[in-house]
């Protein structure tokens, strides 16, 4: 039998799809069993108006088989079948596509569900195979013929005996190497395994027969060995169901066995869109965060389904950074999907549909903190600083789109407010937005600034994350109130009248307060007065757009290998008593005047978070000043 050579260019063309196209050698079961699908699709098709066909949708059937003495897998369908042209024109020529030409055909038909398109998937199958044998007989056909290959380098077609219509494919498995395990694919549970993974939803049952070791009736421990005609695929996705089919056990059960969580999720979406872009999408937002959420390490993505089958484990362009902990996937039959089903083409249509799931997340977060508050602030403890991040990630580009969604302790009653809840309730006349930075609430409280803002009667908000105050920063204002941190030198709670009083008492003591910021070498940019406190005696206060804690979350930083430092000022209360006591040795004892200037510096960085630089000096400051 003379063996007959591939057309376009085939010697080139099959290395490319052997060799380049695929990146996992285990997806040629997929497009296998995607082209077995088709021809059950296109006879099932058939059937609805031709009563011949005498078969009814149960009847079709996709069975795997292997024998592991000839090293062979066989996958045989009662599809279609094809044809002798047709075995000449789809196999002989790659990327040449039955499928396409049907689906192009019957493209107004909604009880077709074609999934080939480019003509390729079989010849994945020469990535595990020595050879490929393909045995089939058309529909309507009294002759059936026999399609062999090695490669390459070519194929021959023969009639055969075949005895119903439809088609089987053998696959002769190359020998194992040191780099790759073929013998893998004549394992039971391997293929059970790459059904489960790529086609479990395959709308057509996928058969095998399995072996199993079972308790013998009558016996306690005697064994026996019982073949079972298993289907390996699950047939109808859970997401294509109606909302009213599904109980919340049942989404539990899908989320915790897919994606290996051993609890059920917080929150359940389940969505349908058609219009420009058509899909099914299944979210789940989970009630913890992976051990690896906040390293490196974790991909984000969202499953992607075309038609039931999976293209791609984790599709990262689904899903925006700050929403990178929901888990699930989406179904499209819109897609443009690359000549190997593993990688999208990046159109259009991928970002209607990532855009659509980004405004879905969001409408289902808010109905969470609208109608769930106790849930939702479960999650936002676990979340929130993902959703915090993206406000400041990129510029402040997403900003308006999360600002509703953040939440911040309060000192109210320390429970956590939204940002609209907060200005909801503004004391009249306030136009700030306060809010302390510290690594607790307990630690904030002890700011000395927190006194008497709190004793004016205005709220303040807690910042206890390192990605707090950077996201109020590229927030500035909401609602047309600006943020105003009460450790910024900005901070005015005071009248006129006392604003007045305390410039002419500030000017008064200008060489006083003069000393004492040269007694800090350079430690403060400015020593002052103030009557934004109320009990302390000191505090210390930034300038400028740098914080005190923006500085110590930079500097911690490993990536950050030049250090920088926030301006600082050292103010003096000019209502309390140490005040007179500064003046005092100004004029008597300017040495112990000094040690007060560094002992109230230290004590400020003590209170404010900041490391003191020389422990030891302070303990000596403090020996000698008891003593005297």
């Amino acid at each position: 039998m003379r063996k007959k050579q591939f057309k376009a260019e085939s010697k080139k063309l099959m290395d490319m799809m052997i060799n380049s196209i695929y990146t996992h050698k285990e997806v040629f079961i997929r497009e296998i069993i995607s082209n077995a699908s088709d021809a059950l699709d296109k006879l099932y098709f058939k059937s609805l108006t031709d009563s011949s066909v005498g078969l009814n949708k149960d009847d079709f059937c996709i069975r795997l088989s292997v024998n592991k003495n000839d090293r062979t897998l066989t996958i045989a369908d009662n599809g279609c079948g094809m044809t002798e042209d047709e075995l000449e024109n789809n196999l002989g020529t790659i990327a040449k596509s039955g499928s396409l030409a049907f689906k192009t055909e019957n493209e107004q038909s909604e009880d077709v569900d074609i999934i080939g398109q480019f003509g390729v998937g079989f010849y994945s199958a020469f990535m595990v195979s020595d050879s490929v044998t393909v045995e089939s007989k058309a529909f309507g056909s009294d002759k059936a013929y026999r399609w062999v290959s090695t490669g390459a380098d070519g194929y021959t077609i023969e009639e055969c005996e075949k005895d119903s219509f439809g088609t089987v494919i053998t696959l002769k498995l190359k020998a194992d190497t040191e780099d790759d395990n073929y013998s893998q694919y004549l394992e039971t549970y391997k293929i059970e395994s790459l059904v489960k993974k790529y086609s479990d939803y395959i709308r057509h049952p996928i058969k095998m027969y399995v072996e199993s070791k079972e308790l013998k009736e009558g016996t306690e421990n005697e064994f026996e060995t019982v073949i079972t005609d298993k289907t390996l695929n699950s047939r109808v996705p859970i997401w294509k169901k109606n909302k009213n089919e599904v109980t919340d056990e049942d989404y539990n059960n899908f989320y915790t066995e897919k994606f290996y969580d051993f609890e059920a999720p917080a929150k359940v979406i389940h969505s349908k869109t058609e219009g420009n872009a058509t899909y099914s999408a299944l979210m789940f937002i989970p009630k913890r965060a992976p051990f690896d959420y906040y390293s490196k390490d974790f991909e984000k993505g969202l499953q992607l389904y075309s038609k039931g089958v999976l293209i791609m484990d984790k599709c990262k362009d689904l899903l925006p950074d700050y929403f990178s902990f929901v888990k699930g996937l989406v179904d499209s039959e819109d897609l443009s999907l690359n000549i190997s089903r593993e990688m999208l083409q990046h159109d259009a249509q991928l970002k209607l549909i990532a855009k659509t799931i980004e405004k879905k997340i969001k409408s289902e977060l808010e109905k969470m903190l609208n109608n769930e508050r106790e849930a939702y602030e479960e999650f936002f403890k676990t979340f929130g600083m993902q959703i915090k991040f993206g406000i400041y990630n990129s510029y402040g580009m997403n900003k308006d789109n999360l600002k509703d969604l953040i939440l911040f302790y309060s000192s109210k009653d320390k429970s956590l407010v939204t940002l609209k809840e907060y200005v909801g309730r503004l004391k009249d006349g306030q136009e700030k937005i306060y809010y302390a930075c510290g690594e607790t609430i307990e630690k904030i409280e002890m700011l000395p600034q927190t006194e008497a803002v709190k004793d004016k009667g205005f709220e303040i908000l807690y910042l206890t994350e390192y990605v707090d105050e950077f996201t109020v920063k590229m927030l500035h204002e909401y609602d047309g109130k600006e943020f105003q941190n009460i450790c910024d030198e900005k901070l005015d709670l005071n009248t006129e009248d006392e604003k007045n009083a305390l410039k002419e008492k500030n000017e008064a003591d200008k060489e006083m307060l003069t000393f004492i910021k040269e007694a800090l070498n350079g430690d403060v940019s400015e020593v002052r007065y103030t009557n934004n406190l109320k009990n302390y005696a000191s505090c210390l206060t930034s300038e400028g757009n740098l914080s005190l804690e923006m500085e110590k979350v930079l500097n911690a930083m490993p990536s950050n290998e030049q250090k920088v430092k926030a301006e600082i000022a050292l103010e003096i209360n000019a209502n309390h008593e140490l005040a007179n006591k500064l003046k005092e040795l100004y004029e008597s004892d300017k040495d112990t005047l000094k040690s007060y200037a560094k002992l109230l510096y230290a004590q400020g960085c003590l209170i404010s978070g900041v490391s003191v630089k020389d422990p030891a000096e302070l303990s000596n400051l403090i020996v000698d000043l008891m003593v005297k």
